[in-house]
């Protein structure tokens, strides 16, 4: 008997795991974001994730398995690819059992309650570090028969991120291909890929497409603007039109993975953006610029239509990055491909759904004072708020809506977070000397209602946009991912009832 029900555990558990997969997959295309951390005020990781929370951005890459976001992602929902590091490929692809301590590590110590999906085994390996990509597929078969061995493998997939430059010539793209010289590690590559229905990630980048093209191709066609009939980009081979310079490159790369004779391999773009600031020497990087591709990004993706050989295939894309990181070494616009300032304001708006946008002045972030924190410094913060800062402290003087509880920690979050509404957008951060943390939960209470919450602004109750999120306009998959959760549930009960046995 005992036997009997630990092995209807283990199959309910792979039911489990298998079902949330397929949730997974029955959704549309979605915009995710890559979170570097070469920045000199980088934010917390709660700050971070509250962050995240605050934009609903629901699909996030990391370079690596930092522990503390990985901890702060917990209980988020959100969708997390995490990075084995180059320095960590050779190691892995070496030794089963330096994978399988991998996994252990940066994977089973954090699961369920962070929703870590996919592991990018390095990044640009082929093009930046080839001397080790003999060892690259071996390190990808290490990681996935260690998560096999954890039963994982439904829920965490396996793939590796790859630069445009293993594709030599990718105009036209029905005459693609990948560089020859990796044609024996790209086989070994793809059929993994293929075996365990793992994506092939791509890093697409239109501005460098557009800045090293010569002037081939126009401006407004690396930022999927309109052409004109005159400047209209035609495949000669095919006659598809490609209206935007990313198309051409997603499909670049499936007509290079076809010349290799595999299919049903779908193309992910794991980094894509645009630099908003450059040198002298730099243009193109601009603001506007900016804005523009990641705004007509956005709604590419959210159309959940693939490229003009794919056309059924959503293509799903995350935005590179979350902040602009200026301790990276190279040209001015490297350190400039940020979508926030690290308080959480927004570097230019980003109109994420016709409901919503993400903008400088959102006031869906509070800035509070910690639990725990220090009173002297939170007097010192407090005093600095109410005056040198400019915040607003009537409210919090005797006899006003916010005076009670009179205590410093419930006066220093009214004054942190006035000043910081006012001056977010402007670069001012929620710190206060370590004893101010920013939230997503309006600190409002009774008659005392904070700057920025949407009581202060006479509404009523709204429902979020969904910002960065999945979207399908197929009736069909909304039916099916409405009877995959409804399965979900009955198969969490049965295996929650017998948890107990």
């Amino acid at each position: 008997m005992i036997l009997d029900v630990m092995n209807l555990k283990k199959w309910l558990t792979n039911v489990f795991l298998l079902t949330l997969a397929m949730l997974t997959a029955t959704s549309g295309g979605f915009v995710g974001v890559n979170v570097g951390t070469d920045v000199s005020d980088l934010p917390s990781a709660s700050n971070m994730v509250n962050i995240l929370k605050a934009h609903q951005i629901t699909h996030v890459r990391l370079y690596d398995a930092n522990a503390q976001l990985l901890k702060a992602l917990s209980n988020t929902s959100i969708e997390v690819i995490v990075g084995v590091t180059n320095e960590d490929v050779l190691r892995i692809g070496e030794s089963p059992s330096a994978a399988a301590a991998w996994i252990n590590k940066n994977v089973l110590a954090y699961v369920p309650s962070t929703n870590i999906t996919v592991i990018a085994v390095g990044s640009e390996v082929l093009s930046t570090i080839p001397n080790v990509a003999p060892v690259l597929v071996p390190a990808m078969n290490s990681l996935h028969k260690a998560l096999v061995a954890a039963n994982l493998n439904f829920r965490v997939k396996v793939s590796t991120p790859h630069s445009m430059d293993i594709i030599p010539k990718p105009f036209p793209p029905s005459t693609a291909t990948f560089n020859s010289s990796w044609n024996s590690t790209m086989v070994q590559l793809l059929q993994f890929l293929k075996n365990t229905n793992s994506s092939f990630m791509l890093n697409a980048y239109p501005y460098y497409g557009y800045t090293k093209g010569d002037g081939i191709f126009p401006i407004e066609y690396a930022l999927f603007k309109p052409l004109p009939s005159v400047k209209q980009i035609v495949d000669p081979n095919t006659l598809f039109h490609y209206n935007s310079m990313f198309d051409a490159m997603v499909d670049a790369a499936y007509y290079s993975i076809d010349a290799l004779h595999f299919s049903d391999i779908p193309v992910v773009v794991t980094e894509t953006g645009w630099p908003s600031l450059g040198g002298s020497n730099e243009p193109d990087a601009t603001v506007g610029n900016a804005e523009t591709y990641n705004n007509n990004l956005i709604r590419r993706v959210q159309n959940d239509s693939g490229p003009p050989s794919q056309p059924n295939i959503p293509i799903s894309a995350y935005i590179y990055e979350l902040f602009n990181e200026d301790k990276r070494n190279g040209p001015i616009s490297e350190k400039n491909w940020g979508i926030f300032y690290p308080n959480g304001s927004a570097i230019y708006p980003l109109r994420l759904s016709a409901s919503g946008q993400i903008n400088g002045t959102s006031a869906s972030v509070f800035c509070v004072a910690k639990d725990g924190a220090d009173s002297d410094k939170l007097q010192a913060g407090l005093n600095y708020a109410c005056g040198q800062g400019g915040a607003n402290c009537a409210a919090i003087q005797q006899g006003q809506p916010c005076y009670l509880p009179n205590n410093v920690k419930s006066h220093a979050s009214f004054a942190f977070n006035d000043y910081y509404q006012k001056t977010h957008s402007t670069g001012g951060t929620c710190d206060f000397d370590g004893t101010a943390t920013v939230t997503t939960k309006d600190p409002s209470y009774g008659s005392c209602i904070y700057t920025g919450s949407s009581n202060s602004r006479g509404r009523g109750m709204s429902l979020a946009p969904t910002a960065l999120g999945p979207s399908s306009s197929s009736k069909a998959t909304s039916n099916m991912q409405v009877c995959s959760l409804q399965y979900l549930i009955s198969v969490v009960g049965a295996f929650l009832a017998l948890v107990v046995l």
